[in-house]
């Protein structure tokens, strides 16, 4: 069972940062280039508190990726066409195509967390989903997508310093709002609700990944990681050999022997 109390304690990277996470990118550039020539497909799902690190994480892992062959979606409240839908429909409109990547800034996760919490869906519906949920997910592995799911949670105190940190510096006051604090003041309901959430979807073929946010940066070294772990395992590695006939172009084109 995964209890995030287990992840709440401070710990500083002990490692060389700046060039751990230089390794873990060009390991991630590898990792795109093999589902891109072979044809792979993976969605990363990132889920979080707000001011947990969740966009830190993504800059990072998408730092040496070539624009053409992934996508970030960050997910917000559903439009009145998405309301119209099934709840999963605007997630399977946005999963990838085969070679590319998709990301998830927040996800499908919300009608079993903001939106049972906040009661925008009832409980009929977000109980349902979690059944919804694992067949979805399912589908996706049984297709061929890998997918990868990470939460990224942080204390209390410490989401309190990040959000103090906000409203002080003026270039950092877009990136909160009313709704962090309404959410922040219906913690132990959603801490609730994370927990029911890991409880019923924590499966074999899609397992969570909880990743400790406290420090930005043992939290970024960590996400990449386990990114990275589980895109290689699901890709052949074996870059393309050269095209012979590419190979005799290039060199009569080049002058070369």
């Amino acid at each position: 069972m995964i209890d995030l109390a287990d992840f709440e304690k401070n710990k500083p990277y002990k490692g060389h940062y700046k060039r751990d996470l230089a390794v873990l990118e060009d390991r991630l550039e590898r990792i795109l280039v093999a589902h891109i020539i072979h044809g792979r497909r993976a969605v990363v799902m990132l889920e979080g508190w707000d001011a947990a690190g969740k966009g830190g994480i993504i800059q990072r892992l998408t730092a040496e990726w070539d624009p053409r062959h992934f996508e970030v979606h960050p997910i917000s409240a559903p439009t009145a066409i998405e309301k119209a839908q099934d709840f999963l429909w605007r997630f399977r409109n946005r999963l990838p195509e085969p070679g590319d990547i998709t990301i998830f800034d927040r996800s499908w996760y919300g009608r079993v967390l903001v939106e049972r919490v906040e009661k925008y869906a009832s409980d009929d519906e977000w109980r349902r989903a979690y059944d919804e949920i694992n067949a979805f997910e399912a589908e996706l592995v049984e297709s061929g997508t890998t997918l990868i799911k990470l939460f990224v949670h942080v204390s209390q105190k410490e989401q309190d310093r990040r959000l103090k940190d906000r409203l002080d510096d003026p270039w950092k006051r877009w990136k909160t709002g009313l709704d962090d604090y309404r959410n922040r003041s219906r913690r132990e309901d959603y801490l609730s609700a994370m927990h029911d959430m890991f409880a019923r979807t924590d499966t074999g073929g899609a397992p969570w990944v909880v990743v400790n946010g406290n420090d930005k940066k043992a939290a970024r070294i960590h996400a990449l990681t386990a990114v990275a772990d589980q895109l290689e395992a699901h890709v052949d590695m074996t870059p393309l050999p050269l095209d012979p006939e590419l190979e005799r172009v290039a060199k009569a084109a080049l002058g070369l022997d």
